[in-house]
């Protein structure tokens, strides 16, 4: 009878969980497609044409800079602490206590703290340098807790197998434990690339709300220091000002789109990652 109770109820939780997703994603169709012109995809932003084409690059450049920062510290983190750290150390559990604290800050205060030593305290101002290097700080425990699991799953006949070969522990770790590991890895990234492309908060403190593409071309390393606004920040902006609602939930649409894709590109690297792994 338990076990028929259990059942239900997980059941009846997928259910509803599926159906406040489809509503959700329902809504913002509805809503979003009809509102989807041509004139929000030009290159260059303004009050008529209300483009979000500079938010979408923005946020591409922003997600993949964050990542470049907090990958591979977060691995580097999580293979330390898997393979040479002694679990009964006292600075280890600190460093694992403070990563679990961390993961549940919400993104205001890590805003806050970028706008005080990024923007403020080093003087990059509201920049795409301020808001990368504060969304990596962000997303790290997120990188750093899934790798640490995913080289946690991977068998310890990998590693005394290579041990017992004669590999040193670097060449068995980078040869037989993280290839194994790479799909719980990848998913992590996953999620911390999520999280960048949807965050609002910590991005208006340290980013800005410019719409304009970076000039890259023109100054260089030095557009680092150019505001600029993600796809989200576009999203809350559009919809904040009450002028431009429509155009807001076309932003939502093509940012589900974008998330949608991505979740499925990862999806697909991941089953290849499996099957060779297999």
């Amino acid at each position: 009878m338990t076990a028929r109770l259990l059942r239900v109820a997980v059941y009846v939780g997928a259910a509803v969980s599926t159906a406040v997703l489809l509503l959700i994603v329902g809504f913002v169709v509805v809503n979003g497609v009809p509102s989807l012109r041509p004139s929000l995809f030009e290159w260059e932003y303004d009050s008529t044409n209300v483009s979000l084409m500079p938010a979408l690059v923005d946020t591409v450049l922003m997600a993949a800079l964050a990542l470049l920062i907090s990958v591979p510290v977060g691995i580097a983190s999580a293979i330390y602490l898997v393979e040479y750290a002694k679990s009964s150390s006292r600075f280890i559990r600190a460093v694992r206590l403070t990563t679990e604290t961390l993961q549940g800050i919400p993104s205001i205060v890590y805003g806050l703290f970028g706008l005080l030593f990024f923007s403020t305290l080093l003087g990059w101002g509201l920049s795409l340098l301020s808001g990368a290097c504060t969304l990596a700080i962000m997303v790290l425990p997120i990188v750093m807790r899934t790798t640490e699991e995913a080289l946690r799953a991977v068998p310890a006949s990998y590693k005394e197998g290579g041990l017992a070969l004669g590999a040193g522990t670097v060449r068995t770790i980078f040869r037989c434990v993280l290839p194994s590991a790479l799909p719980g890895i990848f998913g992590g990234v996953l999620l911390a690339f999520g999280r960048c492309v949807g965050e609002v908060a910590a991005l208006l403190f340290t980013a800005g709300t410019v719409a304009q593409i970076p000039d890259f071309a023109g100054q260089g390393a030095f557009a680092l220091f150019d505001s600029c606004r993600t796809l989200a920040v576009h999203m809350y902006v559009l919809a904040s000002e009450g002028l431009h609602i429509s155009e807001a939930y076309a932003t939502a649409v093509v940012l589900l789109v974008l998330v949608v894709v991505l979740n499925g590109g990862a999806n697909l690297v991941e089953r290849k990652l499996d099957s060779r792994n297999a």
